[in-house]
């Protein structure tokens, strides 16, 4: 598993049931757990389990706080240059660290989420729907205990850093208190409440919703935009209890970049797909995804549909649009020349979709921080459109909504020069007793606004599932 740089840092084995230990952490204080499963290949190695932030940072607009078990300090100016000067103090994703790829890539650090809403501090953007969610715009949490587990290797282990200078004795009573107590959890699981919500309801009519489509439509003939991601969102309301939810979702819908994180009343319950961007050292990869088609209920019908999607003209120029894009994004951190499409195309199917894929890496510049990442990459191309300042304009005119979270990105700042970020899709939010979920996709010259909605609606299947308490067929 790859032992923590740290000289004060502490692994213990543990061995224990992972479906087990996930309900265990997901019932902490603030608990952030980053998921995948079997069968993603070296994208979803790892699984992070932590709980008992250190502290949290939290912004809405331009004012933020931080909070710790000392109380709350709270400002109003560049929410990101504090996030960035909390990453510097902590050491986190330093490009000039050389990062082990053999060892868990969260070393301790900042774990949590960047919603879309923080994007008008990037550019200059409108915001014509009022805000109608109490989720902030940032929220990155600091853990300095987590379980990790290796799917590749089977090998799963507790691990704690001193990141407060606490000294090694204090670091070992505390990952030793993780493991009584995970122990004691799974022994004896916490009863799940069980959710029970109404009827998810779009805030478009079918008919708006095409309305929308076919107007962004108008804007590709015009040479406004060569592709535009326009979304709707669901909305139930009920008996929540969030852990249930996300169990129910990471059975439903298995990802590479799943993930959970609870606070008061508030909730997110993500499985992912996609990542925005991952970086080991100076490294750093995207993988922009483009392109669905539903799974076949045969193994033949299955098997046309990826085809299908293989070789459609449409979706594979929206593949090489976005890609361009992308390429741009991280040209504007890495070193020149170092920017390449490590594959061009290919095909991944998970549990309700198949999609297009590429991968884009590049080497960043010396002296680029993770914030300088976000700034440049932050929201991802794929779910804005291209050009993406333009996009982002026609996203706000069109859709009723602000989006939130949705579309942002959750993940991590950690130290020993990594982080990793994927684009919060196939997420759902949880706020008191009202759920949502959100659906998109990219609109090119030759889209079909019919064809549109359909597909937003097959990238809702298992969301839709897992809100109505139903099991796969």
């Amino acid at each position: 598993m790859g032992q923590p740089p740290d000289p004060t840092s502490v692994r213990i084995p543990l061995d224990l049931p992972t479906d087990r230990l996930v309900a265990a952490v997901g019932a902490w204080p603030e608990p952030a757990i980053l998921e995948s499963g079997p069968g993603f290949g070296p994208a979803g190695r790892w699984s992070i389990l932590a709980a008992y932030p250190r502290l949290v940072f939290e912004a809405v607009g331009a004012r933020w706080s931080i909070r710790t078990d000392s109380g709350t300090f709270e400002q109003g100016d560049d929410p990101l240059a504090r996030l960035e000067a909390l990453a510097r103090e902590h050491r986190l994703a330093d490009p000039a660290d050389e990062a082990d790829p053999d060892a868990c890539p969260f070393q301790g650090g900042l774990i949590g989420f960047l919603g879309y809403d923080l994007a008008p501090l990037l550019e200059r953007l409108p915001r014509k729907a009022p805000r109608d969610s109490r989720l902030p715009d940032v929220r990155m949490a600091l853990y300095d205990t987590a379980v990790a587990i290796d799917l590749e290797r089977g090998a799963t282990a507790i691990l704690a850093w001193d990141l407060a200078g606490e000294g090694r004795e204090a670091v070992e009573r505390r990952a030793k208190f993780w493991r009584r107590a995970l122990r004691g959890a799974v022994a004896s699981p916490r009863h799940l409440g069980r959710s029970a919500l109404g009827e998810a309801v779009s805030n478009y009519t079918r008919d708006e919703y095409l309305d929308a489509a076919r107007r962004a439509i108008e804007y590709v003939h015009a040479g406004d935009v060569f592709q535009v991601n326009l979304s709707q969102r669901f909305e139930a309301r009920g008996k929540v209890d969030p852990l249930d939810l996300h169990l129910r979702l990471r059975r439903e819908s298995p990802a590479p970049f799943s993930a959970f994180l609870r606070w008061r009343d508030l909730a997110v319950a993500s499985a992912s797909p996609e990542w925005v961007y991952q970086t080991r050292g100076d490294r750093i990869v995207t993988r922009p995804i483009k392109g669905t088609r539903p799974r076949g209920d045969s193994p033949e019908s299955d098997a046309a549909l990826a085809a299908e999607l293989t070789s459609s003209p449409k979706d594979r120029a929206e593949l090489t649009m976005i890609v361009d894009l992308e390429r741009n994004d991280l040209g504007r951190v890495c070193r020149f020349g170092t920017v390449e499409v490590v594959e061009a195309l290919a095909l991944e199917s998970y549990a309700q979709v198949h999609h297009l894929v590429a991968t884009v890496e590049g080497r960043l510049r010396r002296g680029v921080g993770p914030i300088d990442v976000v700034r440049a990459t932050f929201p991802g191309g794929s779910i804005t459109g291209a050009p993406k300042i333009r996009a982002m304009e026609i996203i706000d005119e069109l859709e009723p909504s602000r989006r939130s979270l949705y579309t942002g990105a959750i993940g991590y700042l950690s130290r020993g020069g990594t982080s990793g970020f994927n684009i919060a899709i196939r997420t759902v939010t949880v706020e008191g007793d009202r759920v949502r979920y959100q659906v998109g996709g990219g609109i090119v010259a030759d889209s079909s606004a019919e064809a549109e909605f359909e597909e937003t609606l097959h990238k809702g299947r298992g969301m839709r599932r897992v809100l109505a308490g139903e099991d796969s067929p």
